[in-house]
């Protein structure tokens, strides 16, 4: 399920480029992130119900430990050869769900790590497309005020793209500084 989750969320990412208008890109990736929000739940509840299963089969364990050493003490040596066999079953059990509620620790983590970086990114992008949103509506108010008659002070479409390019720069230099960031959190880099 994580792996065709995750799969999905990339091919959204990738379909993001820039002949795609920006508004389908972020709902794509409006898309995968609640998709992946809602994928994690299961996985925290499956973790929970796994980590129940190993307290009550360590705590079966346990019990089954204490019996045997009252059947030993009062020498009942039948008992105490059943209570071996369940105390060997018991443990093998206890040893499958720690293995079990490793690997769903390590695979939740990994899930809740992708979000976090996912609502980055998706922020960043709603951030972006809304300063770009931003620039083209003052253009279009100043090229209507330039068709009206009215200069626009100290700037021209040099400058102006100039500007933008820069701008745009900066706020990708800022999303790669950020991810950067994470990973090394993340012991990644």
């Amino acid at each position: 399920m994580f792996e065709r989750l995750r799969q999905r969320i990339e091919a959204a990412l990738a379909a993001a480029t820039p002949a795609e208008h920006p508004r389908e890109a972020l709902g794509r990736m409006r898309a995968a992130l609640i998709e992946m929000r809602a994928a994690v739940a299961p996985m925290r509840e499956a973790l929970a119900e796994a980590q129940r299963q190993h307290a009550a089969a360590t705590a079966e364990l346990a019990t089954a430990e204490r019996r045997r050493g009252m059947a030993a003490e009062i020498q009942d040596e039948e008992t105490v050869t059943v209570a071996d066999k369940y105390i060997a079953k018991l443990r093998e059990r206890v040893a499958v769900l720690e293995q079990k509620v490793a690997a769903q620790q390590a695979e939740l983590a990994l899930a809740e790590q992708d979000l976090a970086e996912m609502t980055t990114q998706f922020g960043d992008a709603a951030k972006q497309q809304g300063a770009e949103a931003a620039d083209q509506s003052a253009g279009a108010a100043w090229r209507d005020l330039g068709s009206a008659g009215v200069d626009r002070p100290g700037l021209d479409a040099d400058h102006e793209a100039l500007r933008h390019q820069m701008d745009r720069a900066a706020l990708e230099a800022e999303a790669s500084s950020r991810l950067e960031e994470l990973k090394r959190r993340m012991g990644k880099s």
